[in-house]
């Protein structure tokens, strides 16, 4: 399933973090995954939550840099070469995976993984091709 993805620039000094997690947590904005790279002095974090457009909105008005870009959530069996297989498919069919990041669902023995790639419908018509269950029907936010 595509999804919107924020991506936040963020200072790296004492608090930065809990305070837009906690900007979210205020107005009931439910996070389902995150990504933190960071250098010296900045980093980018990458959130998927239930209400991106609300929450680039908030981020914003707090005055933080902020973007929403599409990526991929592709459920995965959580078990051991899960994710690894999901990765060859890709890769033996030339899709080139920029970065990633993953997370469990409330659902036992599921997880997904967040894909950013060049062409968000290309890879998931591949995965669909392989049986790799990249259904649009999926909810990364079902109880």
């Amino acid at each position: 399933m595509i999804v919107d993805q924020i991506s936040i620039f963020i200072e790296n000094k004492l608090g930065t973090l809990a305070e837009v997690t906690g900007i979210m947590g205020e107005a009931g904005i439910d996070l389902r995954a995150l990504s933190l790279a960071d250098t010296a002095d900045f980093g980018v974090l990458r959130i998927i939550v239930d209400d991106p457009h609300k929450a680039l909105e908030l981020l914003r008005a707090a005055g933080f840099v902020v973007s929403m870009t599409q990526a991929l959530a592709v459920p995965i069996t959580d078990s051991p070469g899960g994710l690894a297989r999901v990765l060859r498919v890709l890769a033996d069919a030339g899709v080139s995976v920029e970065y990633s990041y993953a997370f469990i669902t409330r659902k036992e023995g599921n997880a997904y993984v967040i894909l950013r790639v060049a062409d968000n419908e290309q890879a998931q018509q591949v995965l669909w091709n392989n049986g790799v269950n990249a259904s649009t029907d999926g909810n990364i936010f079902e109880q």
